[in-house]
C-alpha cells in the first residue's frame, strides 16, 4: 500500500464539513433506540454514494445496514452507532463517533484504492437498550473481520483501551394472592413481601462480591392500592462483572435469592431477561497499541485506562473477532456523558475536530491492519488467547 497518509489525510479533510454539519443535523435531530429511520437513511446513503454496497435492514432490524467496498483480502468493519437518549438527545455522542465512522471508512476505501482488502461499515442501532450489535454478532456479522473498530466520544481524556462490564437484564415476577388489607390480611399472600425479601437478600449478597461487582435495579410493580394485598409486584436487576463467567455465577446466586424470598414469603417467582446481555470488553494488546499510536499521531494526548466502565454491546462483538473501542475527548470540561450539556458539546468546535481527527486516526489504523500480515496475525493471536 505504500505511504498512504497523504491520501488518506487529504480524503478526510475533503469530505470534514459534510461530517461535521452531518453530525450538527443528527444533534439536532436526535431518535431514540429502534427508531432511528433517518440516521440509517444518512449514513447508507452517503455510503452508497461512494461506492459501497448497502444491505438495508440488516438481519431483521429495520434501522440496521452492512455497507462493503473492496474484496479479496483481509476485512475490517467500522461500527457505527446512531441512537439516542430519551429526554437528552445525543447526550452519548452518537451522532459525533456514529458519523467519524462512516467518515474514517470513506476516507480509507479512498486511501486503500484496488488494493487487496475489504472496508465494511455496520450500523448499529439501539446500543443503549437492547444493544443490536449483540444479535448481529450472534448471526456472524463480525465473524470474518480481521478487525471491528470504533470510537466512543468521551469528556477530558483519550485512550485506545476501553473497558467494560458484563451486563445481564432481568426480570423478577413476584406472584401472590390478592386480599383485602385490613379485614382480610392472612388470606392473601403478599407479592411485594416477596419482592422486598428479595431486595434485602440481594443487599447482603453485596457483602460476598468483588467491590467491581455491581448490583442496580429498581421496583417496576409494588401492587395497586393500599387496601388490597398485592398479588403481583415485579423488580428489574442489572448485575455487572468485569468477566462474562463472573457474571453468569453470580446470577446463578441472585436466582437462588429470589428463590428463598418466594419460599419465605409463600409467594412464587418467575424471571426473564429483558434486554441482551452485554458481554465484558476483550483486551487486544497489538490492536489497541496500534489505536493509540494513531490517536497520539493526531495530537491526542493520551490517558491511561481507568478500567472497566459502563456496559457495551461491543463487548459481544470483541468475543467473536478481534475489536477495539477507543476513547476519544471531545471537551476540556468536566461534563458527564448522557446529559444535555455533552450533548451540547458535540456540536462545539472542539467536538467538530474530534470527529474529525478521531476519523482519520481510525482509518489509519484499519488501512495498517489491512496492509500488514504480521499485525493482522498478532492481533489474530492476542484475540485467540483471551477467548
Amino acid at each position: 500500500m505504500g505511504d498512504f497518509r497523504a491520501t488518506l489525510h487529504e480524503a478526510i479533510a475533503s469530505r470534514a464539513k459534510r461530517a461535521v454539519d452531518l453530525s450538527d443535523y443528527l444533534a439536532a435531530h436526535p431518535e431514540l433506540s429502534g427508531e432511528e429511520h433517518e440516521t440509517s437513511r444518512l449514513f447508507a446513503s452517503w455510503l452508497e454514494e461512494e461506492g459501497f454496497e448497502v444491505q438495508r435492514p440488516l438481519g431483521g432490524l429495520p434501522t440496521a445496514f452492512q455497507a462493503r467496498r473492496g474484496s479479496g483480502g483481509p476485512v475490517v468493519a467500522f461500527l457505527a452507532e446512531m441512537d439516542a437518549l430519551p429526554g437528552v438527545g445525543h447526550g452519548c455522542g452518537h451522532n459525533l463517533h456514529g458519523t467519524a465512522s462512516v467518515l474514517a471508512a470513506l476516507a480509507a476505501a479512498e486511501a486503500l484504492g484496488d488494493q487487496p482488502g475489504e472496508i465494511r461499515v455496520v450500523g448499529t442501532p439501539a446500543e443503549e437498550t437492547d444493544g443490536a450489535k449483540v444479535t448481529q454478532a450472534k448471526a456472524g456479522v463480525f465473524d470474518d473481520c480481521d478487525l471491528a473498530l470504533m470510537f466512543h466520544a468521551s469528556p477530558q481524556e483519550t485512550y485506545a483501551d476501553y473497558r467494560s462490564l458484563a451486563l445481564d437484564g432481568w426480570e423478577f415476577v413476584f406472584t401472590g394472592k390478592p386480599a383485602h388489607a385490613a379485614a382480610s390480611p392472612w388470606e392473601g399472600r403478599n407479592a411485594l413481601n416477596g419482592l422486598q425479601f428479595f431486595v434485602h437478600a440481594l443487599d447482603m449478597l453485596r457483602q460476598h462480591v468483588r467491590p467491581e461487582v455491581r448490583l442496580g435495579g429498581f421496583v417496576l410493580e409494588g401492587g395497586q392500592a393500599p387496601n388490597i394485598v398485592p398479588d403481583r409486584a415485579v423488580y428489574r436487576l442489572e448485575p455487572r462483572c468485569p468477566r462474562r463467567g463472573d457474571l453468569d455465577a453470580l446470577v446463578a446466586r441472585v436466582f437462588d435469592c429470589a428463590r428463598g424470598a418466594a419460599l419465605a414469603t409463600g409467594t412464587e417467582v418467575a424471571w426473564h431477561e429483558f434486554l441482551h446481555g452485554f458481554d465484558d470488553m476483550l483486551p487486544n494488546d497489538p490492536a489497541e497499541a496500534l489505536m493509540g499510536e494513531e490517536l497520539a499521531r493526531q495530537g491526542f494526548s493520551l490517558a491511561p485506562s481507568p478500567g472497566p466502565l459502563g456496559s457495551t454491546d461491543v463487548g459481544n462483538v470483541s468475543h467473536r473477532c478481534p475489536a477495539l473501542q477507543a476513547e476519544v475527548s471531545i471537551t476540556d470540561l468536566p461534563l458527564s456523558i448522557h446529559t444535555r450539556e455533552f450533548a451540547q458539546a458535540t456540536t462545539a468546535p472542539q467536538g467538530h475536530d474530534a470527529l474529525v481527527r478521531g476519523a482519520e486516526a481510525l482509518a489509519a489504523a484499519a488501512l495498517r491492519i489491512l496492509a500488514d500480515p504480521a499485525l493482522r496475525a498478532a492481533v489474530r493471536e492476542d484475540f485467540q488467547k483471551r477467548r
